[in-house]
């Protein structure tokens, strides 16, 4: 068996890497003609625009990698079929379960692949062509940035840090301001506090410590219990960017779970289950094709013409149901755990329980 196995396994991996680089193609071709007029008019760079397009690639393997896995299986077994490989196969004793293990195996060594990329590859890659398209492009200067679970924001005449367990809510843990003199050489201005707040009446500042500047360079300091000060920025004014959380590895949104949580905050750990069950959702989808797949060509005699089309809406199905239970969890209806995987469980289930039942045909 281990030739069989290698010889499925050959054929996956490459009609993987066909289906892949066609998509990318695709998807590269549509991008290229909705974004290069933006380069242009901006006088900048082919180089810098190949630079961008070419760094998308990442993003791209990322976004159809479970589709890639599905069309991959399907092409395989369909090919099988067609060269009367699958009928010789069956023929000899080897089930449909047994040809189709080498091909879950590929499968989901690809899907190990995908996470080192996610990990490792797409957090650098996505740094710099949002970099490239919102800031040099676009010129959409962030004036906000998240950095271990704070918020570094740069004001009209300061630097603001803190944290911001709610951003429903206007309230906000180990804050700190800071503000220049004229001549943005020195410090006029240091406020820290442990609590701080705003409303409609302004700031409010709970035990905390206030520096001001004198003339001749030293500071009067004023610690204080309760403070209202009026600072030129508000919550509205800050800023950061959503696509921010495209540039973080699979650890660091782990981490970034793990801290919201401690804190009551669920988000995390929806961000978290939501890339994770994304990357995983191809080998689900292709346990439930395959013997759908084989059971419509063995009832119709139809060959990929048919099977491709009926797995590209089984992905967009799969993709809408799953997409409606991530809103769900987002809105809190529904826990992120059971928002992101049940899915899984439904397709391999069921996919499982049709293979043993054809097994038994």
């Amino acid at each position: 068996m281990k030739l069989l196995d290698r010889y499925i396994f050959r054929q996956f991996f490459m009609n993987l890497l066909l289906v892949l680089a066609s998509l990318v193609a695709i998807y590269l071709l549509v991008d290229f003609f909705e974004r290069i007029d933006n380069f242009t008019e901006m006088d900048k760079s082919i180089g810098l625009a190949l630079t961008y397009f070419l760094l998308k690639i990442p993003f791209i393997y990322d976004q159809m990698a479970p589709v890639c896995i599905l069309l991959a299986g399907v092409i395989t077994l369909g090919l099988l079929s067609k060269n009367r490989e699958l009928m010789s196969l069956n023929a000899g004793g080897i089930s449909l379960m047994r040809i189709v293990i080498p091909i879950i195996a590929a499968s989901l060594l690809f899907t190990l692949l995908t996470i080192a990329v996610a990990q490792w590859i797409l957090p650098r890659t996505n740094t710099r062509t949002n970099e490239i398209w919102y800031q040099e492009v676009n010129e959409q200067v962030a004036n906000g940035i998240v950095r271990k679970g704070r918020i570094f924001y740069r004001g009209k005449e300061g630097i603001y840090t803190f944290k911001r367990p709610n951003p429903k809510h206007n309230d906000f843990t180990q804050f700190n301001y800071m503000a220049w003199d004229a001549t943005r050489q020195y410090p006029a201005l240091l406020l820290t506090a442990p609590k701080a707040s705003w409303s409609d009446k302004g700031w409010s500042f709970k035990r905390g410590q206030l520096k001001t500047s004198r003339q001749d360079g030293s500071f009067d300091i004023k610690l204080f219990k309760d403070l209202h000060y009026a600072l030129p920025d508000t919550p509205a004014d800050f800023f950061v960017p959503e696509y921010r959380v495209t540039e973080l590895s699979l650890y660091e949104l782990h981490q970034k779970a793990l801290a919201s949580l401690k804190q009551g905050d669920w988000r995390g750990m929806v961000a978290i289950n939501q890339r994770l069950s994304f990357i995983f959702l191809g080998v689900p989808l292709l346990l439930l094709s395959i013997p759908l797949m084989h059971s419509l060509q063995r009832k119709w005699n139809r060959d990929l013409s048919m099977t491709i089309p009926i797995s590209c809406v089984l992905a967009f199905f799969a993709w809408a149901l799953w997409n409606v239970t991530q809103s769900l969890a987002q809105a809190a209806y529904v826990n992120p755990i059971v928002a992101s995987w049940s899915i899984h469980v439904i397709l391999t289930v069921t996919g499982l329980i049709l293979l043993w039942r054809m097994n038994r045909i």
